[in-house]
């Protein structure tokens, strides 16, 4: 239950119409608000944040976990004939999951080469492809979580008593009309561990569009009043680690806000843009394990020549000092596998000291040119109109 606060006159509404928020998470708060959710005596949840070094976890399961990422090509879902192309593609994504884990079933049941892996990586849009569709189009392409194709990814979680995380288009019932960017992480019994939205779009840089999946930023203050400031940016606490999954690129401060959160495992998955260059630096800068997954090249995608972002040493699993384990060495499908000691990770772990006496005071005042809740204000129904939304949102005084 909810306490109200009746040090600040001022409304949550009001509060909430500030900005930076998703970025940093609470940090980025206007201030009241900030101190009562850091300190839990106001309306707004508590965040789970690192205290002086220490951060909520669960126990592990074992010392050390295989973990490997999934260079797989981008194969778009065919309108004119979805079920037969999602079928098609779900084919392809449970073969690659099976490779990742040395279990081909052309060579029969037993494993006979490599290693089992506890965590299988993917990036943002393995399933399902990715078109400039419009929101109708998207309906069609977008799936529920639970669903029939997120029980297929769990049936081989569950085979293989593994970990799978994978990006998709989401729908849900509690968001209609909306489709929803989302990261997904299955367990080992099959079911959905945590679903995780995309925090934001890169507002403004696409010239005269914007992307039209529903992220937190998009419809902030219902977001939070639904599932609480700790949800927005959120960590997985699985029994191989703390795991936390974003779509969002070239966004420093919120990999430092989730590693903030007690994240141990960073998997960036920004299809068509994704390299090792970035996970590189998100773990030296994060200390974290981080996990940067891309697509490969893609023949026959419509619309697109064959590289679609795609390079050479593209995906990569690195550790806290920023020194990549394992890389691509192509642009090719590929699986790239690394073997992560958590359990020293967590003995030894100096989280970054941040001297956030010296950032609040920026962090507070700062004012972003788009506000969020645009998507609460109107929902666009292709990528045009929702370049003209933030334009429009950007122009404001």
């Amino acid at each position: 239950m909810r306490r109200k606060s009746t040090a600040h006159p001022v409304t949550r509404r009001d509060l909430l119409a500030g900005t930076g928020v998703a970025s940093l998470g609470m940090l980025a708060a206007p201030g009241a608000l900030a101190r009562e959710a850091a300190t839990g005596s106001g309306p707004a949840d508590a965040v789970s944040v690192v205290k002086k070094g220490i951060y909520a976890t669960v126990p592990l399961r074992q010392d050390s976990i295989n973990v490997s990422a999934l260079q797989s090509r981008l194969m778009s879902i065919d309108l004119k004939n979805r079920d037969a192309t999602l079928k098609r593609n779900l084919a392809h994504v449970v073969k690659l999951i099976d490779y990742a884990q040395s279990a081909a079933p052309e060579w029969g049941p037993e494993r006979r080469w490599g290693a089992k892996q506890d965590l299988i990586c993917m990036h943002e849009f393995p399933i399902q492809g990715w078109q400039p569709w419009n929101r109708a189009e998207l309906q069609k392409i977008a799936f529920d979580l639970p669903g029939p194709e997120s029980a297929v990814i769990g049936e081989r979680a569950k085979h293989y008593g593994c970990y799978i995380a994978f990006g998709c288009y989401a729908r849900d019932k509690d968001w209609p009309n909306h489709v929803i960017n989302m990261s997904v992480i299955v367990g080992p019994d099959g079911n959905i561990v945590s679903k995780q939205w995309k925090a934001r779009n890169i507002l403004g840089a696409f010239g005269g569009i914007g992307l039209i999946g529903t992220t937190v930023y998009d419809v902030l203050d219902r977001y939070v009043e639904m599932y609480g400031w700790d949800a927005t940016l959120p960590v997985a606490r699985t029994d191989i680690g703390n795991i936390a999954m974003t779509a969002v690129g070239m966004e420093p401060m919120l990999y430092q806000a989730l590693a903030m959160k007690g994240a141990e495992i960073l998997i960036l998955t920004v299809t068509g843009a994704s390299n090792s260059e970035q996970a590189i630096q998100t773990a030296r800068m994060t200390r974290t394990w981080c996990v940067g997954v891309g697509n490969s090249v893609s023949p026959d995608n419509p619309g697109f020549t064959e590289a679609v972002g795609a390079r050479d040493e593209g995906t990569a699993i690195v550790d806290p000092r920023g020194t990549a384990l394992a890389k691509s060495a192509n642009h090719h499908e590929d699986v790239v596998s690394a073997r992560i000691p958590m359990a020293d990770f967590r003995k030894t772990r100096s989280p970054v000291e941040y001297p956030m006496a010296l950032f609040l005071p920026v962090l507070q005042q700062y004012e972003a040119s788009v506000k969020p809740n645009a998507f609460l204000e109107q929902l666009p129904n292709d990528y045009q109109e929702a370049g003209a939304l933030v334009k429009r949102r950007a122009a404001r005084k």
